[in-house]
């Protein structure tokens, strides 16, 4: 009796696969021929092998839904120019300096990459909501070329302690709406974890307003972890925390200047990422 033929590798086993592996041209040869079919804009008939294999890294080379999330992406970037269009450094540099987000210098245990937001370095009389977004939109475009961060996706920690009013009034429906669609399906990362501290109760009105638009894996990925956070925080990242969250080994004014200097480093890549959705 002959034996039978391996099948071709599954999702994970080729979003394992280094970008110039020719297991992954197949895949990468359908989705151009669905863009060339859909009539799809220049900027996108012209993208490299390494942009498109995020988006089929964060489908797990589910063909129809990185094809869906690709679509999904250019149209969110077309439809949002007060955050999209300039992803330009300036743009963003005061809420760099005022040491809003930092990136930690260690993935946690599965390989996701962490990020720390911190609402108190957000004053909303000097940016607005849409800076604040395209903070995160700049930060993901650069963390998105990473293959390991393709293939592990990212966690958020949002520590809410000196939310007010002032926040809260400018997170729209419409906002809310769009932060909710990069959450779910138009951007390619995968979301593997939200952690929540310092939750005040008056933000919980701005999270009902945002989780209906939410698929029912990120809301089962949201973690509340309240004012006593220390112990539930460090049981998902253990030893790789800033010294302002119980870690030992570096503050957040270290990580935050880091990714300040990285960002600003990046400004060639960033423009040419402006102008991707022409």
């Amino acid at each position: 009796m002959a034996e039978a033929r391996p099948g071709p590798p599954a999702g994970l086993q080729l979003s394992a696969l280094p970008d110039h592996s020719p297991l992954l041209q197949p895949s990468l040869a359908e989705l151009r021929r669905r863009a060339r079919a859909a009539g799809a804009p220049a900027g996108l008939l012209r993208s490299t092998d390494a942009f498109l294999l995020r988006f089929l890294r964060a489908r797990d080379f589910d063909l129809d839904l990185a094809w869906r999330l690709l679509k999904n992406y250019y149209k969110w970037r077309a439809e949002s120019p007060e955050i999209s269009a300039d992803l330009h450094p300036r743009s963003v540099l005061g809420l760099l300096r005022a040491g809003y987000l930092g990136i930690l210098r260690d993935r946690d245990r599965t390989g996701s990459k962490v990020l720390i937001y911190r609402i108190a370095h957000w004053d909303p009389k000097v940016f607005t909501v849409y800076d604040v977004f395209r903070l995160s939109l700049i930060t993901s475009e650069l963390i998105v070329q990473e293959v390991e961060t393709q293939q592990n996706g990212i966690k958020a920690v949002f520590d809410l302690e000196g939310w007010h009013f002032s926040h809260a009034f400018q997170i729209t429906p419409s906002v809310a709406k769009k932060i909710a669609a990069v959450l779910t399906d138009s951007f390619p990362l995968k979301v593997r974890g939200i952690h929540l501290i310092n939750e005040p109760i008056i933000f919980h009105a701005v999270f009902s307003m945002i989780k209906p638009f939410l698929t029912e894996k990120i809301k089962e990925r949201i973690h509340m972890h309240g004012t006593n956070y220390k112990r539930s925080l460090h049981q998902h990242f253990p030893d790789i925390l800033p010294l302002e969250y119980g870690g030992e080994q570096f503050s957040m004014e270290d990580i935050c200047q880091e990714w300040t200097n990285f960002v600003m480093k990046s400004e060639n890549y960033l423009s040419s990422i402006s102008q991707i959705i022409q």
